[in-house]
């Protein structure tokens, strides 16, 4: 976000254009050819894969001494460090949740490694300890992943992960001693706990045989565990040997009549099933079935027989529908609140009401409807702001809103949907002049003539000439968008003058489905080519030029930053590809990686094959001059295993005929990203940052 400008000391540097070429590390090459459709691929960098061996440490140890002497020779980066943590030292609260009489929140005082879980009586009541995971390890590496209140307010389920790992433990809290009893569940991913009586329902996997942090996660099976049981005990609910890569989640109505299933085998799409917990006899009953052009499900409600559910099924965009139970085709659907041009990204029920959250041009807009679809109200909000978080209860009129921009963090707001009056519940103070910095979004045109929205953020009254120093983020995948949000690492550079950037290419869900299409499988070259227009936007209308043009993703976006400096590598000075899918032909080899086909589509088939070997990262990797380059990942990430980013930066080191530095950071118990301690974000993004300054040639 952004730095305050007391004179710490001030340096100019160059983009490192006079650097000799480091020496890298020496990576041995193998033998190790595949054949897809008669096209000999060399993998010679295969044995990184193996994050067990002693070889692939040594590797890891030999990279990071070389990233940590790079970075301990740029004078300031530890005053990024210090300013980071002035900037980061602000007060943060979660929306209340209200369950029973109670509610819960969390918080963290500034700096606290882990936001700590309280609940109070009342909204007005004081603020009682509930969990602080920063007492569960010594590093803040010990995450608190999710939680649930029992419906009787006696209980808590929750479950940790360690050193960023998606796999996770699940415990069991009296709340009222605020004691943790016996309850202990293991090798648990990608599932929620929904409580019915004195138990909730889970999914969880076998034991691994193999490496828990790469191999692939199959045949996950729905259990329902009752409290005070051994896991052993568990009662098995759901399970699809005949189809080992699905996984499932449950969901236990609020009146605790109705277990609903969920079905998937991919990020998109997904199969619902329905069962009646008060006839102990009663069988599934499918509602939808799961296939491979599966639309999406959601469960609002059941109502009787009725069952209200959020769909996109021959809605791009979404709408509203009621099923009957006992008539569940589609042909029986009765529509509630039609689709729109604008995508409906969610639906939350209060005081009897629907509350619809609309993306509009990727901005947040609330509207209110009562239970027949008859729009009651809109819910004013700024027009440069999204949703960051809604928490409400069915039975209550009280809604808590958090409001999100890019120059401020989160506030939020209590709206009472009886008296229509909002009121401000929490505002945090942070040491940035927000009020100094402005966002506009414009529509810039891609290769294929498709106008794509990006939101641009910096001081106020900058002079658009050419020489602005520009960062631009991007992702561009599984139906997610990135709206308004404020990012406190960003600070540092929107102080230093840099125009912050996120372009909303294809691929998400920014106008519903259909722009998710426009950039999946053989058209994700659309996703590339709206990234690499927006480089050329912002150079040919003077806000940066090539030699102040900076780029960054994760994840998903680690691979568009990949796909986009292999391509072209003339149109940016510092390229950040962070836990990055590199390896397109190989992605479904590892953990929860299969899944994500729905997007990429796979290299065993002919055509998404092509597709894929024409824009995988790694395979495209030639002898030119890169930009300068950093790549991240952490040595626990289980969900993009750190072997992406080991063989890119390994051929990309290979490769390299400039003198721009091609570095890769690995975390030491790190992940995917989610529960990484204060510290270790401020480390990263201080390495990031003084990168960035540095090769950009800017002034601190």
């Amino acid at each position: 976000m952004k730095i305050y400008l007391p004179l710490l000391g001030f340096f100019l540097l160059g983009a490192c254009t006079t650097e000799t070429k480091l020496n890298y590390p020496n990576t041995r090459k193998v033998d190790t050819v595949d054949t897809y459709f008669g096209i000999k691929v060399p993998d010679p960098y295969r044995w990184l894969e193996d994050d067990n061996s002693d070889s692939t440490k040594k590797w890891v140890d030999a990279e990071n001494a070389l990233t940590q002497n790079y970075f301990s020779k740029i004078p300031f980066r530890n005053k990024i460090a210090e300013r980071l943590r002035k900037i980061w030292n602000f007060e943060k609260m979660s929306a209340p949740y209200l369950k029973g009489k109670k509610y819960f929140y969390s918080k963290n005082n500034g700096m606290q490694n882990q936001s700590v879980l309280f609940y109070k009586e009342g909204l007005n009541g004081d603020g009682k300890l509930l969990l602080d995971p920063n007492t569960l390890s010594t590093d803040g590496t010990i995450s608190l992943q999710g939680w649930e209140i029992s419906r009787d307010g006696k209980y808590m389920q929750y479950g940790i992960s360690k050193a960023g790992s998606d796999w996770e433990e699940f415990f069991v809290k009296d709340i009222a001693s605020g004691k943790d009893i016996a309850d202990h569940l293991k090798w648990i991913k990608f599932s929620g706990a929904s409580w019915k009586d004195n138990g909730f329902y889970y999914g969880r996997y076998d034991t691994p045989k193999g490496s828990e942090l790469s191999e692939a996660n199959k045949n996950q099976k729905l259990y329902f565990h009752t409290i005070g049981d051994v896991q052993e005990k568990d009662k098995l609910i759901y399970k699809d040997e005949a189809h080992p890569n699905r996984m499932f989640s449950s969901q236990v109505t609020d009146d605790q009549k109705w277990l609903i299933i969920y079905s998937s085998e991919f990020t998109s799409g997904n199969g619902l099933m329905i069962k009646d917990l008060t006839n102990p006899s009663s069988e599934f009953k499918t509602i939808v079935d799961l296939n491979e052009k599966s639309d999406d499900y959601g469960v609002l409600e059941v109502i009787g027989h009725k069952i209200i559910i959020r769909t996109n099924r021959a809605a791009p965009n979404y709408k509203l529908v009621e099923v009957d139970f006992d008539h569940p085709e589609a042909s029986n659907w009765k529509i509630i609140i039609p689709e729109t041009k604008n995508n409906l990204a969610g639906v939350s029920i209060a005081a009897d009401k629907y509350i619809l959250n609309y993306l509009v041009d990727v901005k947040s807009q609330l509207m209110i409807y009562d239970k027949s679809g008859k729009k009651i109200s809109d819910l004013p909000t700024d027009k440069m702001v999204s949703i960051s978080e809604l928490s409400c209860d069915k039975d209550d009129s009280l809604v808590f809103i958090g409001i999100a921009t890019f120059t401020s963090p989160p506030t939020i707001i209590k709206y009472n949907l009886n008296t229509n009056v909002s009121t401000l519940y929490f505002k945090p103070t942070i040491d940035f002049k927000s009020e100094d910095f402005e966002t506009k979004q414009v529509f810039y045109t891609s290769k294929d003539g498709t106008k794509i929205p990006m939101f641009i953020t910096h001081k106020k009254g900058i002079k658009l000439d050419g020489t602005n120093p520009c960062f631009v983020f991007g992702y561009g995948g599984f139906t997610s968008h990135y709206a308004p949000e404020f990012r406190t690492d960003r600070a540092v550079f929107l102080e230093s003058g840099g125009i912050y950037c996120v372009a909303n290419i294809r691929g998400g869900d920014e106008y519903g489905e259909t722009w998710h299409q426009g950039g999946i499988k053989c058209n994700k070259q659309n996703v590339f080519d709206d990234f690499i227009a927006a480089g050329e936007y912002l150079i040919e209308n003077k806000y940066t030029s090539k030699e102040k043009l900076a780029c960054q993703g994760r994840s998903n976006g680690g691979l568009l930053i990949g796909a986009c400096e292999t391509q072209r590598p003339d149109l940016f000075k510092v390229c950040i590809p962070m836990v990055g899918v590199m390896d397109m032909l190989r992605y479904d080899k590892f953990t929860i990686g299969r899944a994500w086909s729905s997007d990429y589509g796979l290299s065993e088939n002919q055509e998404e094959f092509n597709c894929l070997f024409k824009y995988s990262p790694l395979h495209n990797i030639k002898e030119v001059n890169y930009p300068a380059t950093l790549i991240t990942t952490g040595d626990h990430d289980d969900r993009v295993v750190p072997a992406h980013s080991f063989k890119f930066a390994a051929t990309m080191q290979a490769k390299q005929q400039g003198n721009q530095p091609i570095l890769i950071r690995i975390d030491k118990n790190a992940g995917h990203g989610s529960g990484k301690p204060t510290d270790k974000q401020i480390e990263e993004f201080s390495d990031i940052w003084a990168f960035v300054f540095y090769n950009l040639g800017m002034k601190y």
